[in-house]
């Protein structure tokens, strides 16, 4: 039984510290899942709490190792149906944060403008190349947890994981960054 499950188990025994770790833990990551779908961060953090709200009064039965992407594909479902629901709203959302005025050094000009570049190219691709990049390198989930996620067979994963890279490289270098690695 994995971390996760232990604080759940907790949870579902009385325990609120078990709730407030796995919100704690969960509660970011999963705002920023659910804004790659929705564009709007503040819907996103609604979301999120209802993800949550929805998992602790339902309170189903997870199996052991599961509880990542049960949460995770709960999120995704939530997230689609939201979206199904609201207008379509075009607007240019910032690219950049703004950073402080003592923090300019080189370094960090840097790495904010790649940040920029890869906030950028990675909204251009395909949203399921996005997407399974996403939750497998910004939230370390195996292929079969991904999988889990979207509804997808591994092998699936597998090979938009391939191509979702390569299509990044492309779209990393025609905005200049030459240096991109698989």
């Amino acid at each position: 039984m994995t971390c996760d499950e232990i604080f759940y188990h907790r949870y579902l025994n009385g325990d609120d510290a078990g709730l407030e770790a796995l919100m704690k833990k969960y509660g970011n990551p999963l705002t920023l899942y659910i804004d790659g779908y929705l564009h709007d961060v503040h819907e996103a953090e609604d979301l999120m709490l209802d993800v949550f709200a929805y998992l602790f009064t339902k309170k189903p039965r997870i199996r052991d190792g599961g509880f990542k992407a049960y949460l995770y594909k709960t999120a995704r479902n939530m997230a689609l149906r939201h979206k199904s629901k609201r207008k379509c709203l075009f607007r240019l959302d910032e690219l950049t944060d703004e950073s402080d005025g003592q923090l300019l050094v080189e370094e960090v000009i840097r790495t904010e403008e790649r940040n920029r570049i890869l906030h950028f190219c990675m909204g251009e691709m395909n949203p399921d190349y996005r997407e399974v990049l996403y939750l497998t390198y910004f939230e370390g989930m195996s292929y079969a947890q991904a999988a889990e996620v979207t509804g997808k067979t591994v092998k699936q994963i597998t090979n938009m994981v391939y191509r979702g890279k390569e299509s990044l490289r492309r779209l990393l270098e025609r905005e200049g960054i030459t240096n991109a690695e698989s």
